[in-house]
């Protein structure tokens, strides 16, 4: 990535970040040279003038940049890492708050706090599939089946839930689509059964206008169903990854899955029960 890119990435994300646009161009301005007047850091960052003091005001005011007071006035920023712990804290303080509120809220409709189950919900996008993904495996309490379709669902985030759940006494079965994937997920988590799946559509469709890859298939406690994909075609398949959600003991989709499972479709030995 160059250097344009590079710097376009950063004040977009310092945006995401809670930063307003002339905030997140001085400060990036600020990062690339030791310190600077408002006159460089306008020519630097192509922020008015005027509009970098206003700018340098909120950035002190949230610890990402200090000031000398001289004539001219000379600002710098903290460091990259202080810089990142700092937004960092806010982000977290934010969703903690953003938790505490929204558990606040008064339901509307009377119905106790139950989640509902017995249905399918869809889930778009790789962050909320993931994000998912990690709330099941998480509440696992006796078994995870976890088949990986495509090699970028193998995360550092996701090895750590997979070795979370062993340790607490999980069972833990993961099933890949070649022996590439199965060699990785053996390496990073050499006490946990791997398998290669013998079942050809997870990793290819037989239709061949169907560019659709099976990214996961995951089975928690034989109740909970997870299942995504993405197109070939995508540029960003985390980003257009679509998944199918359904929890329950008598939903049908969990039911497809675990009786495939029980008639050894996804494991080439037979299961440790034959019925679910």
């Amino acid at each position: 990535m160059d250097d344009v890119s590079n710097q376009g990435q950063a004040i977009e994300l310092l945006q995401q970040l809670g930063l307003k646009e002339y905030e997140a161009k001085s400060f990036v301005a600020l990062t690339r040279r030791h310190h600077g007047t408002a006159k460089e850091i306008s020519e630097t960052s192509d922020v008015p003038r005027t509009r970098v003091y206003d700018a340098i005001r909120v950035l002190e005011s949230k610890g990402l940049v200090v000031t000398q007071h001289s004539n001219p006035q000379v600002f710098r920023a903290v460091t990259i890492d202080e810089a990142v712990n700092t937004l960092q804290s806010e982000y977290v303080e934010r969703t903690e708050t953003l938790r505490s509120a929204l558990s606040g809220l008064e339901p509307t409709d009377g119905d106790d706090e139950t989640e509902v189950t017995h249905e399918v919900w869809s889930i778009t996008g790789g962050n909320g599939i993931t994000s998912r993904t990690q709330q099941l495996l998480e509440g696992a309490t006796d078994e995870i089946l976890l088949v990986i379709g495509h090699e970028s669902i193998l995360t550092d985030a996701l090895v750590e839930r997979l070795q979370e759940a062993r340790d607490r006494g999980v069972d833990v079965v993961v099933g890949t689509a070649d022996e590439a994937i199965r060699g990785k997920i053996q390496q990073v988590l050499p006490a946990v059964e791997v398998f290669v799946s013998e079942l050809e559509w997870l990793s290819r469709s037989p239709l061949p206008s169907d560019t659709t890859e099976i990214s996961r298939l995951l089975l928690v406690d034989r109740e909970a169903i997870l299942v995504s994909s993405f197109t070939e075609s995508s540029t960003d398949s985390r980003e257009h990854e679509q998944g199918v959600f359904g929890r329950g003991f008598d939903n049908g989709l969990v039911a497809i899955v675990r009786r495939l499972m029980a008639t050894g479709s996804l494991f080439k030995d037979e299961p440790r029960n034959s019925e679910p």
